[in-house]
């Protein structure tokens, strides 16, 4: 989440008249993130999240997205549904840029997740998994395995600038992956951007999910894979085996791992590192002069590509709780 575009009291105004959500109370950016504008939004009914969709999101991934939120809400799983206007559209224009507003989804995200929290995210994630089975739509992932190479051909002076012989080193990362790649995992909707901040917690407890902006249609393995990365890393670099265990055990209590796909998720977490990492660094250089933004530090990935490639080993992510 992030604020590229503002918006007028005006213009707010005008969008809130083609709903029933009565007059707006509040309205505020939020600053976290980095790929649509967001506002926190109360109105006479309740409290809401405002999205306009920036540059990265292409328009026509947008009822994928948002019919898809809708499912799983409609399916029982704590999600942000999105709110129709009194024609039955999610999708608003603002700004000349598409928008939709969403339930605002009670719960906080964990800076430091501990391996309880950990356990609760992991069961989290299945049940989204279980809870999108039937989903009628489709969407490639378009930041999958097959998005990197070409990439990261725009990006090679920027490897070098944050450090000399990156370049170098991320190209044979890439040749590994192509090479290694596993095909034929179960698949299904994946949410593909799991991490902490769009995990939300109540007393401890899975609580919801939001951002599913980049979801798409994936082996489930690599969804579990992002969120190894996301989730059981320390501030230092480390891995923690011991939350990946309580992930994977959260995890399995929904939905079991098959063999294939246990067996998988070390080269898979290690492509899911270079997807964050070649994403951070396109927006480290990427972030427009002036928004109210905080732009993720690539470095941060760099070195959980390089824990990858020095353990390619990595199988207790596969190991018993």
């Amino acid at each position: 989440m992030a604020v590229y575009t503002d918006i007028t009291d005006d213009e707010l105004s005008d969008l809130l008249a083609d709903f029933d959500l009565g007059a707006a109370l509040s309205f505020k950016g939020i600053a976290e993130g980095v790929e649509n504008s967001n506002f926190l939004l109360e109105t006479e009914a309740g409290r809401f999240i405002l999205t306009v969709y920036e540059k990265r999101v292409n328009a026509a991934d947008l009822p994928f997205f948002l019919e898809l939120m809708r499912w799983l809400a409609k399916h029982g799983y704590p999600s942000s549904e999105p709110m129709a206007d009194r024609e039955g559209r999610l999708i608003k224009t603002v700004r000349g840029k598409p928008c939709a507003i969403t339930q605002f989804l009670n719960g906080l995200s964990v800076r430091r997740p501990s391996a309880a929290h950990c356990r609760e995210a992991g069961a989290g994630l299945a049940e989204l998994h279980l809870a999108s089975a039937g989903f009628p739509m489709t969407r490639e992932n378009d930041l999958g395995q097959q998005a990197w190479g070409p990439m990261f051909a725009d990006l090679h002076a920027d490897a070098e600038g944050l450090k000399p012989g990156l370049a170098k080193t991320i190209a044979a990362d890439l040749d590994l992956l192509a090479a290694k790649w596993p095909k034929g995992l179960p698949s299904g909707v994946c949410h593909a951007d799991y991490f902490p901040d769009n995990v939300f917690f109540t007393a401890g407890k899975f609580a919801g999910t939001i951002d599913f902006y980049f979801a798409c249609t994936d082996a489930f393995a690599y969804d579990v894979a992002v969120a190894l990365n996301a989730w059981c890393f320390e501030p230092d670099g480390s891995f923690n085996i011991t939350s990946a265990r309580q992930f994977l055990a959260g995890y399995e209590s929904r939905r079991p791992l098959s063999d294939a796909e246990r067996a998988a998720l070390p080269i898979l977490a290690h492509g899911a590192a270079m997807r964050f990492f070649l994403t951070r660094l396109h927006d480290w250089g990427a972030t427009p002069a002036g928004a109210l933004v905080k732009p993720k530090d690539p470095l941060e990935y760099e070195r959980k590509l390089a824990v990858h490639r020095s353990s390619p080993d990595l199988v207790l992510f596969g190991a018993s709780a």
